[in-house]
This record gives C-alpha cells, structure tokens and sequence, in this order.
C-alpha cells in the first residue's frame, strides 16, 4: 500500500498489436496467446492493485485482417481497436509507422473516435510544427508529476505511399528527442519523463556493435546514451521482447500483436515537497494460455470479428493444382508455383514483363486448390499497393546483388540464412524473387559478385538500358535499404491493395494453372 511519503505506479505499455483482438489465428482458427481480448485481463488485474498508468507505443490500427476488412469495407463505422483503447482507458498512442497505411482520412476518423491524445514529436506539418497536435503529455498521478513524449521513427517516407502522408514531414528522432526531452525538463519539470519511441535499437545494447544497417530507422541506443534527463524509453517497432537497462534508463519493448504486455514500475519518495524517483523496474507480462479473454473487449469486437471471419470464408476460385508452401527457406531457394503466381499477378496489372516479390514471413501457407478470402491475407500480410518504376540494368543488378544478401554459406559449406535477416527481427521479406528475367546467384562468391547470370529476353541484360519493373510500394520507395530503386521515375502508380489484385485476378480467370518456369536458381 502506498502511503503519504510514498508511491508506486505500473506504466502499461502495448507496442506493435497490429489490429490483433481475438485470440485467434486468422489461417486455420486455432487459439494463440495473443491480442487485446488478453491484454485487457491483464490491465484490469493491474489496477485493482494500485495506480496504473496505460500506453500505446503505435501500429494499433493495422495489420490483422480485421483491421484490413474494417478499413477498406467498413471505414464508416466505428473503429474496433478505438472502442477497445477508449474502454481499456488508454491514455496516449504514439504514432506508428503503419497508422498511416490506410491515408490521413481514415487515420483522421480514428483521432476523432480516440478520447486520448496521439502523440508524435517527429511527424510535422508544412509549417514544420508538431501536425496533429500534442507532442507530449503531463499526467498527474496523486501529485507525481509524469511527462510522456511521444516520437515516430522518421523513416517513414522510405515506406510508405506518399499520398498517405501528403503535407507531413519526419524530423529526425534523435534530435527531436533532445529538444523535447530539455523543454520538457526546464518548462514543466516533471517527476518522471518518459519517452515513448516507436523505433527500436540498431545497436547491440551490451556492446553497443552494430547489429543493423546504420540508416536513422531504429535510434533507441543514441536515445539512452547521448539524452540526459530520461528515466524510461518505451519502444517498438522491432518486434523485439526487450526489459532492461540502458545508460541508467528503465526499457521495454513488448513484441508484437500483443503476445506480452510491457510494464515499467515506477517507485517514489516524497522528500519535503518533492517526489523522488527511486526505481525504475522493467518487466515484460506474458500473455499465455493461464489469461483468459476479457468477456466485455470480445463482446465489443464480436460483430466485426463475425463479419470478418465470413469475409475470410468468401470463395474466390481454384487453381488446377496446389500453391502450397512447405519449407519457406525451399521457396526462397528455387522458383515456385506461388511466386510466380504472385509475380505474374503484378506484371498483368501493371502491363509490364519484369517483377519482383518477397515470400514475406516463415507462416505463409501457399494456396490450396480451392482459394478463398483467407488464403490470400494469409499469404500477403501487408497492404501494399504496387508502383512501376523505370531503373537500369545495373540497378537490377545491384538489387540482385542486396537480395544474394540473405544467404551465406555455413560451417558445414551449406547454403543457409545470414543471421542479419533472422536476428534481432525476422526480415525474410527483404528477399525479392523476380520474374522477366534470367539470373543465377552463387553464394559462395563475395558479396556484390553473386550474379553469375543476369539476362532479359534471352541476351544478357544491358546495364545501362533501362527497364520498366513492377514492385510493391514499400520495395519502389528504397525499402529494406534497397537504395537503387530511390529516386527513380514512377512510370505508374496502382493504388489498389495487393490483396484486392489477387482476390479479382482470380475471380476474373476463375481457374488458375500453377506453373513454374524455373527463371532463376540459387547455386553454392
């Protein structure tokens, strides 16, 4: 119990749920230990112990495909993460990169049904000031003073669709961190200062190494080292499971789609007529089989989950043999029927004879004879939408070149993944796998000479020629350090999910023939 000279307070944080509700898998129905359902067990156990402060850390608002049914079909209905965050009594969600995925007009209707502020000091109107109002917030716990700065990684415009984000800039997350951090100190001067970034860290947290390429995206580690005046950092984005200490600052990131719950208990000591902070505790709770659902959060999205699940069961057509996927890293090694299909999808859309896509996580099932709704959002997870963009010879080349990447050779002189695609966050979907195209990648050869044939139309391909290539958005913008695509013309933009393409692709063929043209291999 807290008594008047003391006090302890739980900061609540939810990072990455990505629109995950239920406690379901949306493939195949079983139960898995995840979403808000469980989250919110949790948080009401918390506050019948004491003082409970709840946060999101962003991407609430996309990435299941209830989130995915909601936005494109029914927009103009009351957001189902937004009545759960109001009655779970969320008191601040930083934006994400993926809260913009659906455009400023849906991301807007769900700042107006939030009864709680979204934060981001990093994301910026045309006249450079904060575009959507708080940067931060002051809660008042019994007297303690407790600041929340919200910041977005600012790497966003590397990703997304730019009429998304029309009118908005990204300041860069470190700097704006120091500014905030020291306004906030000297204007406010509260008792515990909390920045809640959603980015991750691009350094080993022990050492301080490197484990990322060094772009901007993830700046958590120069966050703690070179801030003064931080006592916690709430973060994201990586889907990484993170309780720890750096520099002195209490950190947490809590994994994604709601598997664990992070926590970050505050102690204070009231001295005269201060509080003094005296530990900062991170832990992150487990959603596991022993939580059950809370009845009254299913009970708010069960009409949106029924209407969802039977969307999922919508038949769409056939294919004349399977799709299915059985060994990921197999797919990845050789051209198969489910690539291809993807790729062939793309070019037709777009009316152009070169593409690329990425198999995009390890979960992906392929598609069965009888495709349906579900089979498709099971295999493409994201909401891209596709651009043509004309490149060189070279260009492909180099992005040949980044892809081979993904491979190495292991002690037993086997082919395997390098584990900068696996560690510190799964990154399988920076792996493209291209159709129009001829080549042969040879691992064993040093990284930027693992092309050993590379040709179109069966000549070898002109380096300087240039070529018109469909790609998903995220990919056409440099996305997954694919610095060769940035910058170059945008021949054609279809705005269109990918999912919606290859739901009426099949629909208008109504049979598809799965076939393999074994265009490219990978050799040792």
């Amino acid at each position: 119990m807290n008594n008047t000279n003391q006090i302890h307070i739980s900061l609540l944080v939810t990072s990455d749920v990505h629109g995950y509700i239920f406690p379901t898998n949306y493939i195949d129905h079983t139960e898995r230990h995840l979403g808000l359902a469980k989250i919110a067990t949790i948080v009401k156990q918390k506050r019948k112990q004491g003082h409970v402060l709840l946060m999101d850390n962003g991407d609430l608002i996309q990435g299941s495909p209830l989130t995915f049914y909601h936005a494109k079909y029914k927009a103009n209905t009351p957001n189902p993460m937004i009545k759960i965050a109001n009655q779970l009594n969320y008191r601040a969600s930083v934006f994400g990169n993926h809260e913009f995925n659906y455009g400023l007009d849906y991301l807007q209707s769900v700042m107006n049904e939030s009864n709680f502020p979204w934060l981001s000091a990093t994301v910026l109107d045309e006249q450079g000031e904060p575009a959507f109002g708080k940067p931060y917030i002051i809660e008042n716990i019994d007297g303690v003073k407790v600041a929340i700065l919200g910041i977005t990684t600012h790497y966003i415009p590397n990703w997304e669709d730019p009429k998304n984000i029309k009118g908005l800039t990204f300041s860069d997350a470190l700097e704006t961190t120091k500014t905030w951090v020291n306004k906030i100190r000297t204007n406010e001067q509260p008792d515990v200062l909390v920045v809640s970034y959603h980015g991750g860290f691009e350094r080993d947290l022990e050492t301080g190494e490197p484990t990322e390429e060094l772009t901007g995206e993830n700046q958590g580690y120069q966050i703690c080292m070179e801030i003064e005046g931080i006592d916690v950092l709430l973060t994201g984005h990586q889907h990484r499971s993170i309780a720890d200490y750096l520099n002195n600052v209490a950190v947490v990131q809590p994994s994604n789609n709601g598997q664990l719950l992070g926590e970050v208990k505050l102690s204070l000591q009231k001295n005269e007529d201060k509080w003094e902070l005296k530990q900062c505790q991170p832990a992150l709770i487990s959603v596991d089989e022993e939580i059950q659902a809370d009845p009254e959060v299913l009970l708010l999205a069960k009409e949106y989950e029924e209407q969802t699940q039977a969307w999922l069961d919508t038949p769409i057509g056939e294919i004349d043999r399977d799709m299915l996927i059985t060994d990921p890293f197999q797919t990845r090694l050789q051209d198969s029927p489910l690539i291809e299909f993807i790729n062939s999808v793309q070019m037709d859309v777009a009316g152009v004879t070169i593409s690329n896509t990425s198999l995009f996580n390890n979960t992906s099932p392929g598609f069965k004879q009888k495709v349906t709704m579900r089979d498709i959002v099971s295999n493409y997870v994201y909401p891209n939408t596709l651009k043509v963009i004309r490149i060189t010879g070279k260009d492909i080349k180099d992005a040949l070149e980044k892809s081979a990447t993904y491979f190495e050779i292991d002690e037993s002189g086997e082919i395997s993944v390098n584990p900068a695609y696996v560690e510190p966050k799964p990154q399988h979907y920076n792996y493209d796998m291209w159709e129009g195209i001829e080549y042969e990648l040879k691992i064993s050869n040093p990284v930027g000479e693992r092309v050993t044939m590379l040709h179109y139309q069966g000549q070898p391909i002109d380096y300087k020629a240039e070529y018109d290539v469909v790609m998903n958005n995220y990919r056409a913008g440099g996305g997954g350090n694919f610095h060769m695509f940035q910058g170059n013309p945008v021949v054609k933009d279809i705005p269109t999910d990918m999912t919606e393409l290859i739901a009426n692709y099949i629909m208008k063929q109504g049979k598809i023939n799965a076939t393999c043209n074994q265009n490219w291999k990978i050799t040792k």
